[in-house]
């Protein structure tokens, strides 16, 4: 990690979804409580989606999601965010049994203003990474921003909520115009509750 982040205020945006209930809580009351815990844990909210239904990911593996997302300012590095969404999770009794498994908590760093990271090159790799790979491998770092949220309507359409002019530093398209290029039954699938 030999990079140097401005630690002022940086701006990021973090995605949050859930599909299993806690504590006899469903998924839409976890992520409210994990948007008070984050806060507490002194990330700044500068601005909260909606909350949306979405269908599980990949498809019949498990209860549909309830997905949003936060844009929030911090002064601390994206590895220290990361660490933090990390105990949140823990707090939250997500269990990481499973690539795209069923969770309690998912809290995923999304982007960061334009930073790239590890490096362009890892970056990319991960960016082309084939469809078989991605289900099996997870990366031993953070990569940003998250190499697949082009793909994901559940992922794009909470963040048009809260940064839809932010522009991906490496495709080279705003939030709004990602979604546009989704397919329409994927947009369609992500409904606001």
């Amino acid at each position: 990690m030999g990079f140097e982040v401005d630690k002022s205020l940086s701006k990021a945006v973090i995605a949050l979804g859930a599909n299993l209930s806690l504590r006899g809580n469903g998924p839409k009351v976890t992520l409210e409580q994990s948007l008070v815990a984050m806060a507490e844990a002194g990330l700044v909210i500068r601005a909260k989606s909606r909350f949306f239904a979405t269908p599980c990911f990949p498809a019949g593996a498990g209860p549909d999601y309830v997905n949003a997302a936060v844009s929030i300012e911090t002064d601390q590095s994206p590895h220290e965010v990361l660490a933090l969404l990390h105990r949140i999770e823990h707090d939250f009794e997500r269990a990481r049994e499973q690539r795209w498994g069923m969770r309690t908590l998912d809290l995923d760093l999304v982007c960061w203003g334009d930073l790239v990271l590890p490096d362009d090159v890892e970056y990319h790799r991960w960016l082309t990474l084939p469809n078989e790979e991605q289900a099996i491998s997870a990366p031993e770092t953070l990569i940003l921003p998250h190499p697949r949220l082009q793909d994901r309507a559940f992922v794009l359409v909470p963040i048009a909520d809260v940064a839809p002019d932010w522009r991906h530093p490496v495709l080279d398209k705003t939030v709004t115009q990602m979604v546009a290029a989704l397919p329409r039954e994927d947009v369609a699938e992500v409904k606001p509750l």
